[in-house]
């Protein structure tokens, strides 16, 4: 084989992580898999053989391409940061999510997955969310496709994130609140998936981000590659060298990010995945099971999962999806942490410079940008490609306190 040149200056073996289809056992590498109870085994083969079929049919894929078009509002721009990128002696472009219906990239996964249910003949979604932009697509999609939709939500979330629940609500969504455990994003999904556990007959679990059973990691992946994919033709025709030097997103369960690298993973980009210090499962975690995936996990000695932590509740995940582990393990990406503080004083800094209120989630992107191009690891002239998965309207609550 040969080699590719990184923007560093360093040769890497040019190897193909394609990020591909992960075969009937839906394993990257050591990580993935299906990890369920026996009465949901018919239920996952059901959807992976239902996608396979969809993800093949030509009328299913336009239908897709069509409403990500005429209702999500595909493609969304790609932003020049002009006058950040001036203070911080780089370019960086910003892959606008936030701009798309419902206000963040969850939608280009949750209708797909509706269509596939409505494919399916199911007759409700049900779903997990945490800062409630899942639960906001979920309740979208549904009412798009006349779907009954019951959306799960830990209690702390819940308060924390008080818009988002009213807009699910208007949406004619059912939220039902989760009071066990930390009573966020991971009871919410426990939840979520004990309700699909007696309800497979009529039901669809519609998962959130690439994480979960086989074949949801890799369904949920290409479901948001489009990100990556309108991303790379935009660079080529924005930049000089055609690829950034960085691509960079934030990263819990890791959709946003699972999207944004299928777009770049062969090229000679750097993949940076931005977690939050408190949930930083790929950094700290040790190699688990949790919610029907194995993955990198954040452990005690005992082996029990302990709880995350982030400003983000969207971040607030103490696990992370089996291919962001699996690029982890290869070197392909780099996974980095950020605290709060620094989370806080960079979405004040892009709402100052650009006028972009991004979410708090987005944030930990730019948070990890603004540290590394101080610092001089982003050496000056670098292009940098950074995924701004959402907007920051939901977080104003959680920013005032902050205050």
């Amino acid at each position: 084989m040969g080699e590719m040149t990184l923007p560093d200056g360093q040769a890497r073996p040019a190897r193909r992580h394609g990020m591909g289809d992960p075969g009937a056992t839906g394993r990257f590498g050591e990580y993935g898999g299906r990890y369920v109870p026996e009465s949901l085994v018919p239920a996952c083969a059901e959807v992976e053989a239902a996608f396979r079929d969809a993800w093949a049919d030509p009328e299913f894929r336009g239908r897709l391409k069509t409403l990500l078009t005429v209702y999500a509002g595909r493609p969304t721009p790609l932003t020049p940061a002009w006058r950040l990128s001036e203070e911080l002696g780089i370019t960086l472009l910003l892959k606008r999510e936030d701009l798309t219906h419902t206000g963040s990239h969850k939608i280009n996964n949750v209708i797909g997955q509706a269509l596939l249910a409505r494919r399916m003949g199911k007759r409700r979604l049900l779903a997990e969310t945490g800062a409630g932009q899942h639960g906001v697509a979920t309740a979208t999609a549904a009412a798009l496709l006349g779907l009954e939709a019951t959306v799960f939500m830990g209690a702390q979330d819940i308060e924390r994130q008080s818009l988002n629940v009213l807009r699910m609500e208007v949406l004619g969504a059912r939220v039902v609140p989760v009071t066990s455990g930390s009573r966020t994003l991971k009871d919410a999904c426990n939840e979520a998936m004990r309700h699909w556990v007696s309800s497979v007959a009529d039901s669809y679990y519609c998962i959130g981000s690439v994480m979960g059973p086989h074949p949801y990691p890799w369904m949920v992946r290409e479901f948001q590659r489009v990100i990556g994919e309108e991303a790379r033709g935009q660079c080529a025709a924005e930049l000089p060298g055609g690829v950034p030097d960085y691509v960079v997103a934030c990263i819990g369960g890791g959709s946003n990010a699972a999207g944004t690298f299928a777009g770049f993973v062969d090229t000679t980009a750097r993949l940076v995945g931005v977690e939050a210090e408190g949930g930083a499962a790929a950094t700290f975690g040790r190699a688990g099971v949790l919610h029907g995936f194995r993955s990198m996990v954040l452990q005690d000695d005992d082996g029990q999962v302990t709880e995350a932590h982030s400003i983000a509740a969207g971040l607030d995940y103490p696990g992370i999806g089996p291919e962001h582990a699996h690029l982890r393990d290869t070197a392909r990406a780099r996974y980095v942490v950020v605290d709060d503080e620094e989370v806080v004083e960079a979405l004040h800094r892009l709402a100052r410079t650009e006028g972009i209120l991004a979410a708090l989630e987005s944030a930990h992107a730019l948070a990890w940008v603004l540290r590394a191009a101080r610092s001089g690891e982003i050496k000056p002239g670098s292009t940098v490609m950074m995924t701004l998965s959402g907007r920051g309207d939901k977080d104003l609550p959680t920013l005032k306190e902050a205050r």
